[in-house]
């Protein structure tokens, strides 16, 4: 296993409270959207190696600097969004980020008080949206979950889930 592969793995299940019995009901990844940003950095700065033959010896080394921080930012953003999960489960919703210093919100499903999804006219297009998450407290790393795939979908699964677990009122 490299070093890309164990930062870039947020092991969910090792989160999960398998005794009290929760499940996974959703993990949601990063709409390909999120990817552009670090990847159009890493295209652009390939581009800038690709310039070095033609440089001039005394400037040849500013491409290659600019390659190599292109090259540690397009990573380190892939990494970021590769990492960041939101989780709904059976019992609370979740999300764990960050590359190096790994960070873990959680909410149970009985504090959710309002969820609101925001689909901006190119996350219409692209099928993706954001989550924004209201309860009691009003501080909290869950927020807002960005670049969300099929965002309507998973707002029904978040609703279904806390249905089932019996925390809204009764289906009439």
């Amino acid at each position: 296993m490299g070093l890309l592969t164990a930062l870039g793995d947020p092991r969910i299940s090792r989160h999960l409270l398998r005794e009290e019995g929760e499940v996974i009901v959703d993990e949601v990844t990063h709409h390909w959207v999120a990817y552009v940003r670090p990847v159009a950095e890493g295209v652009l700065g390939v581009a800038l190696l690709c310039t070095v033959p033609f440089a001039r010896v005394e400037i040849a080394w500013l491409p290659l600097v600019l390659f190599l921080v292109l090259a540690v930012r397009a990573t380190w953003g892939f990494l970021s969004e590769r990492v960041d999960r939101f989780v709904i489960t059976n019992m609370r919703v979740f999300r764990v980020h960050g590359v190096l210093n790994r960070q873990l919100s959680t909410m149970p499903l009985s504090r959710i008080l309002d969820i609101s999804v925001t689909k901006p006219l190119l996350g219409r297009l692209l099928g993706y949206g954001h989550f924004v998450f209201e309860s009691a407290a009003q501080e909290q790393g869950l927020r807002d979950i960005r670049f969300v795939g099929r965002p309507d979908q998973r707002d029904l699964t978040i609703q279904r889930v806390v249905q089932r677990a019996g925390l809204r009122g009764p289906r009439v």
